[in-house]
């Protein structure tokens, strides 16, 4: 028996025109109508293929549970929303809240390129791989036959992606866009990676 699990980074925070910046744990941002139509877009896109989810995981933070609401409210029964700290942003230490001009500055491109290849924090970011691997491999290891969605950010999906052998094969990145999702799907103690950094 098999379990889905659809991952989607939370809506845009940022309004077109906005310098983007290093946003985590210590910021809670609301969507901006940008991505509130993001979550929009998924919830009507997962109800046209007709998926039914089982959970709603989703991080604390607004950008993540509004997100979760948005894709929730075009899906009719779809259950309530949990709480999982496990999806939780990370917390980029000095960098947060800065221009990615700045961070790059700092931390210098190879390590940003670690962090977005194999997700290794740069120096100073507050993260806990091996508790994040740890947790997305005991939800990989639960029981299954149910699809479950997972909101979050992009720093906390990409520990998934590492989680279980070769699910990030072939990809250049483990980043997710805002307002894209991924699938992965375990059946019989493998996970297999179906789509990645997918808009409908």
């Amino acid at each position: 028996m098999s379990t889905t699990f659809v991952i989607v980074r939370h809506g845009d925070t940022f309004a077109p025109g906005d310098p983007p910046r290093r946003i985590g744990a210590r910021t809670d941002l609301p969507l901006v109508e940008s991505g509130r139509a993001q979550a929009a877009a998924l919830g009507e896109a997962f109800a046209a293929r007709g998926w039914h989810f089982d959970r709603v995981l989703a991080a604390s933070l607004r950008r993540a549970r509004d997100t979760a609401a948005v894709i929730r409210a075009a899906l009719p029964g779809a259950p309530a929303i949990e709480d999982a700290g496990f999806l939780a942003e990370i917390d980029h230490g000095p960098d947060e809240d800065r221009t990615e001009a700045e961070v790059r500055a700092r931390v210098g491109a190879d390590a940003l390129a670690a962090w977005d290849a194999h997700g290794v924090p740069p120096p100073g970011w507050h993260v806990d791989p091996a508790a994040r691997l740890a947790a997305w491999r005991a939800l990989f290891a639960e029981p299954g036959g149910e699809r479950i969605l997972l909101v979050t950010s992009n720093g906390a999906a990409r520990f998934a992606l590492l989680a279980a052998p070769g699910l990030a094969q072939g990809l250049t990145s483990l980043k997710l866009r805002t307002g894209a999702y991924g699938v992965l799907r375990t059946s019989l103690g493998e996970t297999a990676r179906l789509a990645w950094d997918e808009r409908p």
